[in-house]
């Protein structure tokens, strides 16, 4: 019924830019948030960035200034935009939905099945 599809990771140089990209498509009436989160293994999955329908973005401590996250709610699509890579950004990158469907009910929380960044030499 709803599907969230990430794409963008791959292998970047240090100092290097990425961008991610996110979309969310089927029976969508609202998109409530948007975030991404990124998880190393074996660690627990900590948030990146988030952005609202209402709000402005909010993003961790260890990307502000290097990070970007914006929406187009025509296309129901988030985009993650990093710049100055660094090794430690390394992770698997998810993204995370909360949205309204067609038919009303409840809110519901989607998960997409991640992306890989890779920051090395």
């Amino acid at each position: 019924q709803v599907q969230v599809e990430e794409s963008g990771g791959g292998l970047v140089q240090p100092g290097g830019s990425l961008r991610l990209s996110c979309a969310a498509s089927g029976s969508i009436f609202r998109i409530r948030v948007m975030a991404w989160y990124r998880q190393v293994s074996g660690d627990k999955r900590d948030l990146v960035a988030s952005i609202s329908s209402g709000d402005g973005p909010s993003y961790a401590d260890s990307v502000k200034g290097r990070a970007t996250i914006s929406m187009d709610n025509a296309k129901n699509t988030v985009y993650l935009q990093m710049d100055s890579l660094k090794p430690e950004d390394t992770a698997i990158y998810y993204c995370y939905t909360v949205l309204d469907g067609v038919r009303g009910g409840r809110p519901t929380a989607y998960w997409g099945q991640g992306t890989q960044v890779t920051v090395s030499s």
